[in-house]
């Protein structure tokens, strides 16, 4: 099948590649403006993070096309490197390095934004430093773990002005490993990690990684969950934060189910990420988990509305407008498509692991991606990690389980074939359905033995933009199928 693989999609890094935690920064080098996303390396499989950081780009003219510039830092006491973040200063870059997994900040400088950096200096930051020049040149930072600090900084960039430290700039969550209540504690808007600070239409804004302590069953959440990027906001760097809400949520599509609470269809994990303008649009970056852990996270990015109400309230994400004027926001959807905003081409290769659908057909959410490992072994559909290659399977796909992807552009002319790929054991039959996991089912096939590829023409020709969903069933529940990628024709 002579055909390219879709790019730029959602992860919009290749599927092999596993950059979470990520700063987007938009820089000018050399007469080139670039998007550069600085975040940590999940290349250690087992564990979180990696001891090295690497720094991808594109060109804001085509962010789909992402380019790796390699290596840029590697731990200088050889541990694991947490989240790092980057601002441009000058012609100096800094990047600030969390070394020791988070608990020592080390900065280090380059004079070109993919690096080498060089020449560590022990700051006086602590854990997920985030970093705000603002437009008079005075730079402040941020940092914490379930508390959230914030200071100006010194000249060098490394130390704080000591008169200037806001101890709690923002209430926190309250995890059960903390055992009593400091005064701080906001259990409906807490802050867990990821402080990173942006100035946005003459707005300090606040992103940072939100943990309810109560469940919100209209997303499906049923418990604590930490998946949620929100922001609070400001007139001023170190001011007064107000509340502001949240801006995603890496839980895949959320569906409606049989009681009229959300299905979550992707196991939601830690999140960490910021927003950036890139030409005329804001972008929310972020990452979710693969595999049935989070060792394994990937870059995402999802479009944002950003306005202004008359009172200089600023919202963030999906913006309510009542007679023209905001009045609330929530969480953008999660997608298939990243920067490919008209859908992504439904005549390339398209892998099954950019879904953001995968639901089991009875009414359960998906799992969290536990960090300590209790569903490795649970037979339920996720997208299978890969470390080379192009594609990403979905594997232990069960049957009732659908596999969506939002969304697909089929064009003008529109497509009257679709092929599949991957593992699909003698008795399943896939359905594709378009708009939603349980709309009109436009294709069937039979895998009358065990199959590879099945190719079926479609009903009708399909135009347009839409979601598409591969339904899985067969009447032997302990068989699994495996979804590779698919195209249409």
């Amino acid at each position: 099948m002579n055909k390219k693989m879709v790019r730029g999609a959602n992860p919009y890094m290749p599927l092999w590649e596993h950059v979470p935690d990520g700063e987007p920064r938009v820089f000018t080098y050399n007469g080139e403006t670039r998007i550069y996303l600085f975040g940590s390396h999940d290349t250690k499989k087992t564990d979180y993070c990696g001891p090295d950081y690497v720094v991808w780009s594109a060109p804001v003219d085509d962010p789909t096309n992402w380019t790796c510039h390699g290596v840029c830092y590697t731990a200088s006491d050889g541990g694991d490197l947490y989240a790092p973040d980057v601002v441009q200063k000058g012609d100096t870059f800094y990047m600030y390095a969390a070394e020791n997994r988070g608990s020592s900040i080390m900065l280090v400088t380059s004079k070109c934004p993919w690096g080498p950096y060089e020449n560590p200096v022990k700051t006086e930051l602590g854990f997920d430093p985030g970093i705000l020049v603002d437009d008079d040149g005075r730079v402040y930072a941020f940092w914490g773990f379930c508390e959230c600090h914030a200071a100006e900084l010194n000249d060098d960039m490394a130390t704080i002005k000591k008169e200037t430290i806001r101890n709690h700039i923002i209430g926190h969550s309250k995890p059960f490993w903390i055992k009593e209540d400091d005064g701080h504690v906001i259990p409906t808007d807490g802050f867990f990690e990821a402080s990173s600070p942006r100035k946005i239409n003459g707005k300090y804004v606040l992103v940072y990684s939100k943990r309810y302590e109560y469940p919100k069953p209209e997303l499906g959440v049923l418990g604590s969950c930490n998946g949620f990027l929100s922001y609070k906001w400001s007139d001023s760097p170190l001011g007064d934060y107000q509340m502001g809400g949240d801006i995603s949520f890496n839980g895949g599509e959320i569906i409606t189910g049989p009681d009229g609470n959300g299905i979550m269809t992707y196991q939601w994990g830690n999140n960490h990420g910021s927003l950036m303008k890139v030409k005329d649009q804001w972008y929310i970056f972020y990452h979710r988990q693969t595999g049935c852990n989070e060792y394994s996270r990937q870059a995402m990015v999802e479009p944002v509305d950003i306005a202004l109400d008359k009172n200089g309230r600023i919202y963030i994400g999906k913006i309510k407008y009542e007679n023209g004027e905001p009045v609330g926001s929530d969480v953008v959807d999660c997608t298939s498509q990243g920067f490919n905003l008209n859908g992504l081409d439904a005549f390339s290769l398209i892998s099954a692991g950019y879904t953001c659908h995968m639901y089991d057909g009875k009414g359960e959410p998906m799992y969290q991606g536990n960090a300590e490992g209790t569903n490795e072994g649970v037979r339920v559909a996720h997208v299978q990690p890969v470390y080379e290659g192009d594609s990403s399977p979905v594997v232990d796909i069960q049957s009732g389980a659908t596999i969506g992807f939002k969304y697909i552009q089929f064009g003008e002319t529109g497509a009257t074939k679709a092929t599949i790929r991957g593992d699909f054991p003698q008795g399943f039959t896939v359905k594709i359905r378009i708009d939603t996991y349980d709309g009109e089912v436009v294709a069937a096939k039979a895998a009358e033995t065990d199959a590879s590829e099945l190719a079926v023409d479609l009903s009708k020709a399909i135009t347009g933009k839409h979601a598409v969903y591969f339904e899985f069933t067969t009447e032997d529940d302990d068989k699994r199928a495996v979804f590779d990628l698919f195209t249409f024709d």
